[in-house]
């Protein structure tokens, strides 16, 4: 039996991720202020800010400690979440996150990966 592959959430793929988000909620929250007539259109931009860092923040302690275990036979996440590995239908990246879809249509997603594309071929290569 080889050894397991861990795969921990990555601190700067976390940070690139809310950076993101928060930009995406600054101006959908402009958008909405905009649309309603509010001559305070400006005034979504920290709300969409404060909304995602306060996220973000509360968040940091448990979404980086969620660890991944590969081995010979299963896929094992937080939660327990246990995925075999003749059970993976598809494998998926998205930004930092990996979804993993099995053919029961259950999704798991490995979230804040510094490299997804390496996590993800190591779950195909593993799940043959």
């Amino acid at each position: 039996m080889a050894d397991p592959v861990t795969f921990t959430p990555d601190k700067r793929a976390y940070v690139q991720t809310n950076l993101t988000l928060a930009a995406i909620a600054m101006a959908g929250a402009m958008l909405v202020l905009w649309l309603i007539g509010n001559p305070y259109v400006w005034t979504g931009a920290p709300a969409g800010l404060a909304a995602i860092g306060l996220r973000a923040w509360y968040l940091a302690s448990e979404e980086l400690n969620n660890t991944w275990e590969l081995s010979d036979t299963t896929l094992t996440g937080p939660g327990p979440r246990v995925v075999a590995l003749n059970q993976i239908e598809a494998v998926n990246t998205m930004g930092s996150f990996v979804q993993v879809v099995t053919r029961g249509g259950d999704k798991h997603l490995i979230k804040y990966q510094a490299n997804p594309a390496a996590t993800k071929a190591a779950i195909e290569r593993a799940a043959g």
